[in-house]
């Protein structure tokens, strides 16, 4: 194809200037002609894609095609179950309740419920209706030790930072927040003014970076963090020990993202790649740690204190557990992720092979608790692809108290799942940095979208839950639910889960 590519322009151009003898106009056609032969002079010359060498101008439409292959798909291929990350009967769902439209589904499900894997709970008779059960079902968390317990939503926006996230999307969200009265987890890329110009209640997650309250060489500075933590709209305080789209590696801020303002927000050079430590210095074990959760609940004078992690390795948790018990310190509540999390960048391996799906994890987390009897002063936050009423269900009978989801509120900003997260080229302005692109973001519209969406997912999380004749989520237990493992075979969670007793480790 060189030398075929290297003859042929030499011919057309030959040709071009014999038919211009006869026929003038000819020569327009070099508006055409010369931008495909310079392109294919460029392709010969440079020697990184050597399939361009080889096939000039041909060769580009490879590296077009590979670009427009995941939209392709997206849109004209996939059904409405087989999308990844979220598939499209859950994005549809999202989109539908967050603008307040039609989300009834016709014709029967979708799903095959003879699959292996499928879950589902059974209704009762008794059935209750919604009408007569509190619409917006709340959990007060704070243990002995807190001072200002926070009565919280059972859904709210999980962690995602200002950085990660353009200001367009912080605000809506938190002004999503303040209009439906839920929390917003400030991801650990510290407070910004966006956090705070709505007013919605905040929980501040410190991370292994301490941005936001950190000394220069990136040790934790209480003074900062002090300032921070009595701010009114800052309700609890989260130790990120993990995430689940990347446990044990630490979070990523591209340096394109890295804008002075971001910088100075989290107090790191501007224009560089930011890496958070995979574990924290403050502490190197877990009476380390506890006393950690202690010094931060006296800073923020009182406030409820608690921890994240994707759950990896037991014994670490149980060790956990011990420290709680000799120490006599307790975090006020747990948030487990699950490595099915979502992330705006992680390396591969991480994000598909490390860290423990989040419903085993959260079983896991409760039945120690209980075993350690540790459990009534903790509270449980649940994290990972939650979308739906049926997903928080399933997560209330596994032990939590309360959930979060942030790839459901991103589609309710607008996020079209274009998968352009880690390269600041986010077409809906949610997850970048540019402003030609952050300005299409609406931020009135959207915190009304923000605010729907939560609104309709709790309201058919409480239908749902009345269908099966429970009227609390702390009476949802493991026997509700239903897992097909195999073609023949059906298990309950209690069953797949079996209860820990209450102090049967101790």
């Amino acid at each position: 194809m060189r030398s075929k590519f290297i003859v042929g322009s030499i011919l057309l151009l030959i040709g071009v200037g014999v038919t211009y003898l006869f026929w003038p106009p000819i020569l327009w056609s070099l508006i055409l002609i010369v931008p495909i032969i310079f392109q294919g002079v460029v392709d010969l010359l440079q020697k990184k894609h050597t399939l361009r060498r080889n096939f000039p101008v041909l060769g580009i439409g490879r590296y077009l095609m590979e670009d427009l292959r995941p939209k392709i798909y997206q849109y004209f291929i996939e059904s409405e179950t087989d999308g990844t990350p979220i598939n499209r009967m859950f994005r549809s769902i999202v989109y539908q309740r967050a603008k307040g439209v039609l989300s009834t589904n016709p014709f029967g499900t979708k799903m095959d419920v003879y699959r292996t894997g499928y879950e589902w709970a059974n209704h009762s008779i008794m059935a209750l209706d919604a009408k007569d059960l509190d619409p917006h079902p709340r959990t007060l968390v704070g243990g002995p030790d807190c001072k200002r317990p926070y009565n919280a939503s059972i859904f709210n926006v999980s962690a995602m930072s200002f950085g990660a996230l353009s200001k367009n999307a912080i605000l809506a969200l938190n002004g999503g927040a303040k209009k439906g009265n839920f929390a917003h987890n400030t991801g650990e890329g510290s407070i910004s003014p966006y956090h705070l110009q709505y007013g919605g209640d905040l929980i501040w997650q410190i991370g292994t970076g301490y941005f936001g309250c950190r000394n220069e060489d990136g040790t934790f500075n209480g003074e900062k963090f002090k300032e921070k933590a009595l701010l009114e709209s800052v309700k609890m305080i989260e130790i990120k020990l993990s995430q689940g789209a990347k446990p044990g590696h630490g979070g990523i801020l591209p340096a394109e993202k890295n804008t002075p303002e971001i910088a100075a927000i989290r107090h790191v050079k501007p224009h560089t790649r930011v890496d958070s430590p995979p574990t924290h210095k403050e502490f190197k074990n877990p009476i380390e740690m506890m006393d950690f959760v202690k010094k931060l609940r006296d800073l923020s004078d009182g406030k409820p204190v608690g921890f994240k992690l994707c759950v990896g390795n037991k014994l670490e948790f149980i060790d956990l557990c011990i420290a709680m018990t000799n120490t006599g310190i307790k975090p006020d509540f747990i948030t487990i992720d699950g490595g099915e999390g979502g992330t705006g960048a992680a390396p591969l391996e991480f994000s598909n092979s490390i860290g423990m799906p989040l419903r085993d994890g959260l079983a896991f987390v409760h039945d120690t608790l209980r075993g350690y009897d540790l459990r009534k002063d903790i509270k449980l936050f649940a994290s990972g692809k939650i979308l739906s009423g049926f997903h928080m269900f399933r997560l209330f009978a596994l032990g939590a108290d309360a959930c979060y989801s942030a790839r459901g509120m991103m589609l309710a900003l607008g996020c079209i799942q274009a998968l352009e997260c880690n390269n600041n080229n986010c077409p809906t302005g949610i997850a970048t940095q540019k402003n030609h692109l952050m300005k299409g973001l609406d931020v009135e519209d959207k915190i009304n979208r923000v605010a729907k969406f939560q609104n309709e997912t709790v309201h058919s999380f409480v239908e749902f839950m009345g269908s099966t004749g429970v009227d609390d989520t702390h009476k949802i237990k493991r026997h509700h639910v239903y897992r097909r493992v195999s073609q023949d075979k059906i298990k309950t969670y209690a069953e797949i889960y079996p209860q820990v007793k209450i102090g049967e480790f101790t």
